[in-house]
């Protein structure tokens, strides 16, 4: 029997089968390459992938395991495929938000003239936890807020494209895309050129000409960049190593610089070496000791003050988290009509403020059917999913949301895309979302494609590798089909 006779798309959107009996233009040469692959066959690719990424030490850190932190990123060896129209859009609605995003970051630490002319609520913005007061008033190189940006989409029932957040501050996941790519060639050699698939891994130069071009007027050339890590204990170290190893530069902790006359330093067996461009995985917490919390020791004291002379960028800005916050979020397509006077090519998920009176009584009286977020919390955590939740849970949540309404949304249930996934020996539908990893520089760029996330639990809505999520390798055609 062939790996997917016995797949049943179910009632949803199935990024594969247009029907039972009907496979998407677009995947006919995978879906023939796969059914005439043995299940022996199979696993014996699957086994030797896994091999590969433990081997590779490919892992993430979940905190509140107590059975061990450290995990093997689960990797499905059935791939997503995007045809190029389908991208096109995907990529047009992308660099439309972010040239919105940044225009906005860029407005509230300046003249605010978006909460002035009362588009946006200024106490949604100036309340989120991640807004900066200090950042008032200080230019950053190229006016750029948001360097990279990993924003998370998902499709409907319908197979309409939502996008669910925006992750502004210190996005992660694209060494496992990278990783996966990297897989799926040594498992099917011969399957990308007959398929025409565009490659991604110019991802880690196109990273390195973004951070090298925001350095201060005053480098030397090439600029020094650096990428500054938590350390090893963080949950996406795997990747910070990856990164600064594919681009040539050095990983550093906070101890490893100093500041001396407003000027950021490398330690080095050589001596002192100045740092042009950070490319920071340490949130604005706990960058600067004298700025932020005290009680940091993951950043470095007097990097702020190097910061505000000119003297180093950072990538992202100081302050890009205010875009993140999920109540910002919902303003996103007033953001794009206001600064580009263009309608938003690409929807949100129609989202309720617990903030708002109104909208927080249909909040409580409807936790059964919708999603409820905490404003800042990522990685599947302080979230509600109404349909699956129990009484119990629901009565929690109705009781934060009424003491801190300012910290919650809400959003009704999306029937999620599912994509046949590998499970217990044979394919079965799994719900997944797609994270495009966004460049701004010179120009904005989008690898083409993206992390896709894979819920690997049986009817779970929850991607996050935190939370039994996986992810699959993801395919953009050159063509349609």
């Amino acid at each position: 029997m062939a790996l997917l006779d016995k797949y049943q798309p179910g009632d949803f959107f199935d990024e594969m089968f247009a029907s039972e009996n009907e496979v998407r233009p677009h995947y006919s040469a995978l879906f023939e390459r796969f059914q005439n692959l043995d299940r022996e066959e199979f696993e014996s690719r699957k086994n030797a992938v896994d091999a590969a990424f433990l081997r590779q030490g490919i892992t993430f850190t979940v905190y509140s395991d107590e059975q061990g932190t450290e995990r093997i990123f689960p990797f499905d060896l059935m791939p997503r495929i995007i045809p190029a129209a389908e991208w096109t859009k995907i990529e047009t609605g992308l660099i439309q938000r972010m040239k919105a995003l940044n225009l906005f970051l860029k407005d509230i630490y300046s003249d605010q003239r978006i909460l002035k002319e009362k588009v946006i609520p200024a106490e949604d913005v100036l309340s989120a936890k991640h807004y900066r007061p200090e950042m008032v008033g200080v230019p950053v190189p190229k006016d750029i807020y948001i360097h990279i940006c990993g924003s998370d989409m998902v499709r409907d029932r319908e197979g309409t494209y939502f996008v669910l957040e925006d992750n502004g501050r210190c996005p992660s996941g694209v060494s496992y895309l990278l990783e996966n790519r990297v897989a799926m060639k040594r498992a099917f050699p011969h399957l990308f050129s007959s398929v025409g698939v565009r490659p991604v891994d110019h991802y880690t130069q196109d990273l390195l000409t973004v951070l090298q071009y925001i350095a201060p007027k005053t480098s030397s050339y090439p600029p020094t960049v650096v990428l500054l890590t938590p350390g090893i204990y963080n949950s996406a170290y795997f990747e910070h190593s990856f990164l600064a190893r594919q681009m040539g530069i050095q990983i550093v902790e906070g101890q490893d610089l100093v500041v001396q006359d407003k000027t950021v330093y490398m330690r080095t067996t050589k001596g002192l070496e100045k740092v042009d461009t950070i490319y920071r995985r340490v949130d604005d917490d706990f960058l600067d000791p004298k700025v932020f919390r005290k009680d940091s020791v993951l950043g470095v004291p007097g990097l702020v003050e190097a910061y505000r002379a000119g003297n180093v960028s950072l990538a992202n800005a100081i302050g890009t988290g205010v875009a993140d916050d999920k109540v910002v979020y919902k303003y996103v397509p007033d953001m794009i009509k206001f600064y580009l006077s263009e309608e938003p090519i690409l929807a949100n998920v129609p989202t309720y403020l617990a903030s708002n009176p109104k909208e927080c009584e249909y909040i409580v009286k409807n936790l059964d059917k919708l999603v409820v977020k905490s404003a800042n919390e990522s990685g599947g955590y302080g979230m509600l999913v109404g349909p699956a939740s129990s009484a119990g849970q629901r009565a929690d949540f109705k009781q934060k949301i009424l003491e801190n309404p300012r910290n919650f949304i809400a959003q009704p249930t999306l029937n999620l895309s599912r994509h046949p996934s590998y499970t217990d020996g044979h394919f079965e539908g799994r719900h997944v979302d797609l994270r495009p990893y966004i460049l701004c520089g010179e120009k904005i760029s989008i690898v083409p494609g993206g992390l896709t996330r894979v819920a690997l639990k049986k009817g779970s809505l929850v991607v996050n590798s935190s939370q039994g999520g996986g992810s699959k390798d993801t395919w953009v055609l050159y063509g349609d089909s």
